[in-house]
């Protein structure tokens, strides 16, 4: 039977079209890894690093973590954001972690205040390429990360579908270059913070013995959350952490990564 030839070109088309979607379709991963990239922002090209999950671990639309790292991981390397923190709970767990985890480094003498649009970019496009689910984007960080976390989701309230500041807070006396944006004047930037915030569910980290950030920061940040009402607020203090209190945070506490992937935007 000969087909008419508007129908042979319907069938050549729609052929057509299965062969590219499947050209098209995320490659299995057997693994998962860190992978480099590279974005410019301001004229200046930053290096990031992502780690893809496996697919068997991730899925076709796996969430998304972005992790902010300390002050002592500042540079231009594109490497040293992945040293400490979550990285090497990733190493340790490769195979079995489902998250896209993405990686911003911040550069050299500077906060991460300043640098939201290198935050939101590598996001982004780090969402794009790896097929990350924008309902389960979530934000963690420590130290100067830690307070990059609360800065972030101030800019971007309902952007986060929960977030997990380590040893962070949102002033600093010592520092004040390294506080959170967007409060200046506020009579209580705690409770400014904890009226934009409330809906997005949070879970704190510090260190009992603390002496670089102290812990007093995020107990006045959860007293201020529990105060205006917030979904979900939650701190953990660890006695015996100073203020290393990130192994203690992402290698030895797996509650987290339930309570986390369990959160939808």
């Amino acid at each position: 039977m000969r087909l008419p030839p508007s129908t042979f070109a319907t069938l050549l088309l729609a052929i057509a079209v299965l062969l590219l979607g499947g050209c098209m379709s995320t490659p299995t991963r057997s693994t998962g890894s860190f992978v480099e990239r590279n974005l410019e922002i301001a004229g200046e090209t930053r290096r990031y690093q992502v780690f893809v999950p496996a697919s068997a671990a991730g899925g076709r639309t796996p969430p998304v973590i972005v992790f902010l790292h300390g002050s002592g991981e500042r540079g231009s390397d594109g490497a040293k954001q992945t040293l400490v923190g979550i990285g090497p709970y990733l190493r340790a767990h490769q195979d079995r972690f489902p998250a896209i985890v993405v990686f911003p480094q911040a550069p050299d003498e500077t906060e991460w205040a300043g640098n939201a649009d290198l935050v939101f970019a590598t996001l982004d496009a780090a969402t794009r390429e790896f097929h990350g689910d924008p309902d389960r984007t979530y934000l963690t960080g420590l130290s100067m990360g830690g307070y990059g976390t609360w800065d972030m989701a101030m800019r971007a309230p309902g952007r986060f579908a929960a977030l997990a500041p380590v040893c962070g807070g949102v002033v600093h006396p010592r520092r004040p270059s390294m506080g959170v944006s967007g409060i200046a004047g506020a009579a209580d930037p705690y409770a400014a913070v904890a009226a934009r915030l409330k809906d997005t569910p949070v879970w704190q980290f510090h260190g009992a013995l603390d002496d670089v950030v102290s812990p007093d920061y995020s107990r006045q940040m959860d007293a201020a959350l529990q105060a205006a009402g917030a979904r979900d607020a939650r701190l953990t203090i660890f006695p015996d952490a100073n203020h290393n209190s990130w192994d203690a945070t992402y290698s030895q506490t797996p509650e987290l990564w339930t309570w986390l992937f369990a959160q939808k935007r």
